[in-house]
Order: C-alpha cells, then sequence, then structure tokens
C-alpha cells in the first residue's frame, strides 16, 4: 500500500518558522521486531497509541505525535491530542487489521527506524529549556510544520530499500513501501514525544514505526 502525501504537507517543513529541518532516515542493527500473535499486536498498538496499560507514557507531548488512521478506505495522518481520539485510532486500525486478516508466522513485523532533524545554527541555545529536572529542548511549531516533517519520514522511507541482516540473522522482508511488492502497512507513526538529542552532532531522531504485513 502507498500513501499519498499532501503538497501542503511537504510545503510545511520548508517554511522559514519550522525550527527544525529534516536530515536522514536510519535503521539500527534492532530495527526489527517480528509480531508473533495477534496479542502482541494489540499490545504494539497500546503502546505506540499509549493507550490501556501504557497511557501513563503519555506526557504533554503525545499530542505532536503523528499518527495513521484509517477513514473510509485510506489511510490519513493525524494528531491524537487525547486519550480518547487515541483510542479511537486504536479502534479504527483494529478493524483494518481484521480486513488484512495478518499472518504471524514471521510475517507481520514491526519496524523502528530513527529519522534524525537539524537545529538551526543558534538552536542549542535559543530552544534549550529545563523540564522535569533536566535540559531539554521546546520548538514552537505548526501542525503545518510537524507533518511537513512527517511527510519528509515517509517519503525517505519510501526510498530506503530493504534493511539486511535486522531479522533473526537474515535478510528482512522489507521492501520498499510502495509499489507491486510492497506489504501492507498495517499502522504507521512519527513518535515525537521520545525525541532524542545527539550532543556531538547537535542533532536530533525520533522513531518512526511501522507494522507490515
Amino acid at each position: 500500500m502507498g500513501f499519498m502525501i499532501d503538497r501542503a504537507m511537504e510545503r510545511g517543513s520548508a517554511e522559514r518558522n519550522c525550527p527544525l529541518q529534516f536530515d536522514r532516515i536510519e535503521f539500527g542493527g534492532d530495527a526489527y521486531h517480528e509480531i508473533v500473535s495477534s496479542e502482541k499486536l494489540r499490545e504494539v498498538l497500546s503502546y505506540l497509541l499509549r493507550t490501556g496499560r501504557y497511557r501513563r507514557f503519555a506526557g504533554k507531548t503525545a499530542g505532536s505525535n503523528v499518527y495513521m488512521d484509517i477513514k473510509g478506505r485510506k489511510p490519513v495522518f493525524k494528531h491524537a491530542r487525547s486519550l480518547i481520539e487515541r483510542n479511537s485510532i486504536y479502534a479504527s486500525i483494529r478493524r483494518y487489521g481484521d480486513k488484512l486478516n495478518p499472518e504471524f508466522d514471521r510475517k507481520t513485523c514491526l519496524e523502528t527506524a530513527q529519522c534524525f532533524f537539524q537545529m538551526p545554527e543558534d538552536g542549542r541555545e535559543k530552544y534549550r529549556v529545563a523540564y522535569g529536572g533536566r535540559e531539554t529542548f521546546a520548538f514552537p511549531m505548526s501542525n503545518k510544520n510537524i507533518l511537513g516533517l512527517y511527510s519528509q519520514c515517509i517519503s525517505a522511507r519510501q526510498t530506503a530499500g530493504k534493511i539486511s541482516g535486522a531479522f533473526r540473522g537474515e535478510e528482512a522482508p522489507a521492501a520498499h513501501l510502495e509499489g507491486k511488492e510492497a506489504p501492507d502497512i498495517l499502522f504507521q507513526c512519527l513518535l515525537l514525544d521520545d525525541i532524542k538529542y545527539k550532543e556531538r552532532e547537535g542533532i536530533l531522531y525520533a522513531d518512526l514505526c511501522t507494522i507490515y504485513c
């Protein structure tokens, strides 16, 4: 299944007032995890959506996450600023999963890729704040900015190709996320509530998570 990216979303990441710019996408050595059962799939979805027993992870920044939802028969991408909204997406993806009827013999996986973002030259000091007793960064970003960055992450993932040696020591079954050979995408999200910082490079990264079968 391919995804259509709204041109307005792409323009959002190019606006001058966007404090982050997409840099690159990378895959670590632990990028793939097999989902072995429908129960495990529900647990993974609950974690990514910060619902159920994982709702305690949903802090104030959870509203910045971008989630895939299903409207009609088409995927859409949106924020979910409340538990009610995240529960609604969870139910929608569960129904979509029933239609896809995923198999669990090495055919349903969670992929985690890192999307890296650059700050402006003065960003380290301009956006540095103290939160929860530690130093971090706070960026004033509009919905258009965030969705624009997300669209660039998706575009980079669509052209990244296969990842070798990441799934039980064999070539991972993920190909380009488009075209005839593409796996079905059950769910996708960009977790900006758990963004990390590499001090040496002065660059931040967030997890782009994809469940495919």
